[in-house]
């Protein structure tokens, strides 16, 4: 399988596995997860044919680790990043004193009013490092990497949780919260 239709064949199952899982005809159970027999059997029929092994690179290979496969093998999820009704089951964490979040410039003026909101998604999502934060920013345009005092959002009573592939989730983050590096 070349990269070109890696990344096909990546962005239709997290299509399927975070936003539409009717795009391959399947049903996510509570925490998100779907027989992997169902979802190859689904990419089939909508003409995105995945192998059992090709599903297995692509796991293994996601350099954002978006999905995970059961201990047993037979079910498969994405991490995070869900717009479909969903509970992963995280336990709350306890965060570092910051993390990191990367977004375009222009939604600035929107979030120095507001703060970040999970928008269509189930979290917000943050980052251990800058670097991180900064290929997140630079995907929406000019990037603008804020520092999130995470620490004290915790000691305020916010509930964090962290993803199997490492990213920080959290409902809201305050204003107060924030800090602009520009």
């Amino acid at each position: 399988m070349n990269e070109k239709e890696m990344t096909k064949k990546s962005k239709f199952l997290s299509l399927v596995l975070r936003h539409e899982p009717q795009a391959a005809g399947v049903m996510l159970d509570e925490a998100g997860w779907v027989a992997v027999a169902e979802l190859l059997e689904g990419c089939r029929r909508n003409r995105i044919a995945i192998s059992r092994d090709e599903l297995q690179i692509i796991v293994d290979t996601s350099d954002k680790k978006r999905f995970a496969l059961s201990a047993d093998g037979l079910r498969i999820r994405a991490n995070q990043g869900h717009s479909v009704e969903v509970d992963l089951k995280y336990d709350p964490a306890v965060p570092p004193e910051f993390l990191y979040h990367g977004t375009a410039t222009r939604f600035a003026d929107a979030i120095r009013e507001h703060g970040l909101k999970k928008m269509n998604r189930h979290h917000v999502h943050l980052s251990l490092d800058r670097d991180t934060a900064l290929k997140v920013g630079q995907r929406h345009g000019k990037p603008l990497i804020l520092t999130v005092l995470s620490a004290q959002m915790h000691a305020d009573g916010v509930l964090f949780y962290v993803s199997t592939n490492g990213v920080w989730l959290t409902e809201a983050v305050l204003p107060k919260y924030l800090k602009f590096t520009e």
